[in-house]
């Protein structure tokens, strides 16, 4: 290989490296973004434009705390362990999945505080 063309693939590397990095803290699905901001909206009425930048917000600082497949995971166990009867039982009565359930409410928590969102409707 020449001198110029061993420069060249350097300086992609060097250049694609940093980049690399923001993959994994923005490595959620568009749609699953979407769904996060549509669900946070309903969730914390407020003005529109607003709320968006705030719900969007979280969803970033969400992003950053755990990765796509974590976030799932624990989302999914914190859904539901809110089933109610016998099905929810087995969710409920498991300390791991009450482990995880809590991780993500206290995750939904400071998320929602970092990005100024309060527990409260306004």
């Amino acid at each position: 290989m020449s001198v110029s063309r061993n420069l060249a693939c350097v300086a992609t590397v060097l250049i694609c490296v940093p980049f690399g990095g923001l993959v994994h803290a923005n490595d959620f699905p568009t749609v699953d973004r979407v769904l996060y901001v549509r669900d946070c909206l309903r969730a914390n009425p407020g003005p529109q434009f607003e709320m968006i930048n705030k719900c969007s917000c979280a969803l970033d600082r969400l992003a950053e705390q755990v990765t796509y497949d974590e976030y799932v995971n624990l989302s999914t166990t914190a859904n539901a362990t809110t089933i109610g009867g016998e099905r929810g039982a087995a969710l409920r009565d498991n300390d791991g999945a009450q482990k995880d359930a809590k991780k993500f409410r206290d995750l939904q928590a400071k998320v929602k505080n970092s990005c100024f969102i309060s527990a409260e409707p306004k």
